[in-house]
């Protein structure tokens, strides 16, 4: 029997740098999220929005609102993942959480900061890649600019699962559909992308466009609007397609300098 994964991508509008609001709203959905699922994706910044300004939000809510991702995923029985602005040493990060069921953390800190934004002044970089394990799947999560350097996402683990999570507004949103499909086929892998919907404070727009792609590039799901989308990822889709077609063992052989 073949193992399988059910995703549940909640694409939602956001509050404007209010974490308390966002946890309350993203509970309720949370809690009409189906029983079988056995992961539930949220958009980057979930609990503020795209912002700037962390230095407006009080440092302990990072702590709280991963202390909320375990209560939830404890009471769904899913894992849980998502980015939040978190404060660590005086030092402001864009770090994404995936929370299992049992409470088991684990985090990645976006590489590549936005600089047209100017996210690169405001928020540290990270350094490490991140592969995880999660019910036979070998998932790595990035973030919303990563998607556009696809040697930073090259499959040279044999991941599984690539997903993304972002506040990608709506003049770029073309590209976004575009490098979803490109990350999925270069890599041989399901790629995921939860975006946001909604305006902002600072009058951007966010069209949504959450997308699941198969192996081949095939799209699984997509929205436009606020709702949670489903796709179930299946391993053998993955191996089947990799023996077939044995593209990644034709990849270049080249390692990234710092």
């Amino acid at each position: 029997m073949s193992q399988r994964i059910t995703i549940a991508l909640i694409q939602s509008h956001l509050h404007w740098e209010n974490p308390e609001d966002n946890r309350k709203m993203f509970e309720e959905k949370i809690n009409t999220v189906s029983k079988d699922t056995d992961l539930i994706i949220l958009p980057e910044m979930f609990t503020t929005g795209f912002t700037m300004t962390p230095q407006k939000i009080e440092a302990e809510e990072g702590d709280i609102t991963v202390g909320w991702m375990k209560s939830m995923a404890e009471k769904t029985e899913s894992a849980i993942m998502g980015s939040i602005i978190f404060q660590e040493d005086d030092q402001f990060f864009n770090r994404l959480f995936f929370v299992y069921p049992n409470g088991e953390t684990k985090t990645y800190d976006k590489k590549h900061t936005f600089t047209l934004a100017g996210e690169d002044k405001v928020y540290k970089a990270g350094e490490e890649k991140l592969i995880l394990e999660y019910k036979g799947f070998k998932i790595c999560p990035l973030i919303c600019y990563d998607l556009r350097f696809p040697v930073w996402a090259r499959n040279t683990e044999d991941y599984d699962v690539l997903v993304y999570v972002a506040n990608w507004p709506k003049p770029r949103i073309e590209a976004w559909n575009t490098l979803l499909k490109a990350r999925a086929i270069e890599n041989m892998a399901y790629c995921v992308g939860v975006n946001r919907i909604g305006q902002d404070e600072l009058g951007y727009d966010y069209p949504g466009h959450s997308a699941v792609y198969d192996v081949l590039g095939k799209q699984l799901a997509f929205s436009e609007g606020e709702e949670i989308l489903y796709a179930t990822l299946d391993k053998e889709h993955i191996v089947s397609t990799r023996q077939k077609l044995k593209f990644l063992e034709d990849r270049d052989d080249f390692s990234l300098k710092g």
